[in-house]
């Protein structure tokens, strides 16, 4: 099954609900940890998507409580039908009780406990994602949570990554993630498995961490080679030998590679969408996106090379600085 055939059988279905594993959970708190060590110290954390029974965020942060000073984790989750579930954790006591709802994250009872919140963590239903954005309110709440790469390009997202307000996460830069399903859920492509408990799992593409609590890989400064030495020296061959097209109807340069970017080029440059996980914001300025739907789009549309339409770009400039680091 394709990635967007997974996600459209999820939002057709209602069920997206892909539980994430363990290490990828571990792999992401670690690193905004390793950068704040007090992060997550006297702060009450919301997951507002997680089966207390089921989830791997509730084990991880049950098995962290103490080591990371954590004043009280909270987790809820979603029964159709039924009510939902709910868990608070603190070092005095364990509370786990039905909430009064279904658990949907929109309603009064899970809103309510979101404001009591520092710090929202979860999974969210991937068709969902906007409107969970939305309800976390990334102006007012630390929040760290799971979405495909392809959010970066809606119009209610690429405004706050455009401001700083949110920016990728450290530990998953490409590839595919496993997800364990339930058990009902169709199992047609090779990037599945069963263990031998009967538990499903899928492999999805283009998962990305979606975050507004800072981490050191968004503080490293690209090691890039001027135009001269790309031209001459770089790995990719629609780079190496040829000079940078020029946009035909965007006063900027095409970059197709990350790693192509000139280190010495003070004018506007089109990267793919995946540069975002790389970016330094000292290092370099957003300036726009465009192509496709659902998109910020500019006036003259999308990025054309020789009359050809090219995939989603994200238009960035080098920022005339010398060198930012810090402890």
């Amino acid at each position: 099954m394709s990635k967007n055939a997974i996600l459209q059988y999820a939002k057709n279905n209602k069920n997206d609900e892909f539980y994430t594993q363990y290490e990828d959970i571990e792999a992401e708190m670690n690193a905004y940890v390793k950068f704040n060590p007090t992060v997550f110290q006297d702060k009450t954390i919301l997951l507002p998507c997680d089966d207390p029974d089921r989830s791997n965020f509730v084990r991880y942060f049950v098995s962290n409580f103490r080591s990371f000073g954590l004043k009280k984790l909270i987790a809820t989750s979603y029964r159709m039908n039924a009510h939902g579930k709910k868990l608070v954790f603190t070092k005095a006591k364990i509370d786990k009780k039905q909430l009064d709802g279904n658990g949907d994250f929109r309603s009064k009872e899970v809103t309510d406990l979101k404001n009591e919140a520092d710090i929202i963590i979860t999974n969210p239903p991937f068709s969902l994602f906007r409107e969970f954005l939305a309800w976390i309110n990334p102006n007012e709440k630390l929040f760290s949570i799971i979405g495909n790469v392809n959010a970066i390009t809606y119009k209610s997202v690429w405004p706050l990554i455009m401001s700083n307000y949110i920016w990728l996460g450290e530990s998953i830069h490409s590839g595919d993630r496993e997800f364990m399903v339930p058990k009902s859920y169709p199992l047609n492509a090779s990037g599945y498995r069963i263990d031998t408990s009967g538990n499903k799992y899928i492999r999805v593409k283009g998962v990305r961490w979606f975050t507004n609590i800072n981490h050191g890989r968004r503080h490293q400064p690209l090691s890039l080679m001027t135009m001269a030495d790309n031209i001459k020296f770089s790995k990719h061959k629609q780079v190496r030998g040829h000079k940078y097209a020029h946009y035909d109807n965007y006063d900027a340069i095409e970059v197709p590679f990350t790693d192509a970017i000139p280190s010495d080029y003070d004018g506007v440059m089109g990267v793919p969408i995946t540069f975002l996980d790389k970016y330094n914001p000292d290092q370099f300025e957003l300036v726009e996106i465009a192509g496709g739907k659902n998109l910020v789009q500019r006036e003259c549309g999308g990025p054309k090379v020789g009359g050809r339409n090219l995939y989603r770009r994200i238009s960035i400039k080098r920022r005339d600085i010398r060198a930012i680091y810090y402890v």
